[in-house]
């Protein structure tokens, strides 16, 4: 496997935003990583980019792929280290892979492939396209939008992901990931506990 595509290990419950454009993955990341008091992980690939159209004018090509996935990574282990017991992360390198094959006619490199079936997160936040489209430099094919949900959906299942689907407003998305991310802390920690008793 590509080493600069690795996880590096870190005991830290690991939290993926997940899905289309403009559903409202950076704003909960946010919200997230506040409620959690712990650092969220941004989207590489905006900055990537953003920096390529301003200076080019020129949108995502198929070999900009990897190094945005090793530029995520790098992002990810640097701010998991400092993360309190949670990482949130804006995105991964399964959503990569799923623009890729999207974008680029079927088309993943293989590194991107393998890293994405590797690296492993506790929960997908998989958000739904019931928030309004908001345009930038970026952003495309909003009338896809539920066939790029679609795809998600499709990649979390056939990687056999642990996700939950957020729909609603703020308040709502918030309340139901803050709740399924506490049941997973909470059996880490009844985990490590029972560990430690029966290693006494």
């Amino acid at each position: 496997m590509e080493e600069k595509l690795k996880q590096h290990p870190i005991n830290i419950v690991k939290v993926v935003l997940f899905g289309p454009e403009s559903t409202g993955k950076t704003t909960l990341s946010k919200h997230l990583a506040r409620y959690y008091n712990t650092v969220w992980t941004p989207e590489f690939a905006r900055e990537y980019l953003q920096n390529k159209w301003n200076n080019e004018r020129k949108t995502c090509e198929a070999n900009d792929l990897l190094p945005i996935a090793i530029g995520q990574m790098k992002l990810e282990n640097k701010l998991a280290k400092k993360a309190d017991k949670v990482l949130i992360c804006d995105t991964d390198l399964l959503e990569t892979k799923v623009y890729s094959q999207e974008f680029y006619g079927g088309f993943v490199d293989e590194r991107l492939d393998e890293a994405a079936k590797i690296n492993q997160y506790d929960l997908y936040l998989l958000t739904y396209i019931d928030t309004p489209w908001e345009a930038d430099d970026l952003r495309d094919r909003p009338e896809q939008r539920l066939e790029m949900f679609n795809a998600f959906e499709k990649a979390l299942k056939d990687h056999n992901c642990h996700y939950i689907l957020l729909k609603g407003n703020k308040e709502i998305r918030l309340k139901k990931a803050t709740e399924a991310i506490d049941e997973i802390i909470h059996n880490k920690e009844n985990l490590h506990s029972f560990s430690d008793l029966m290693n006494e």
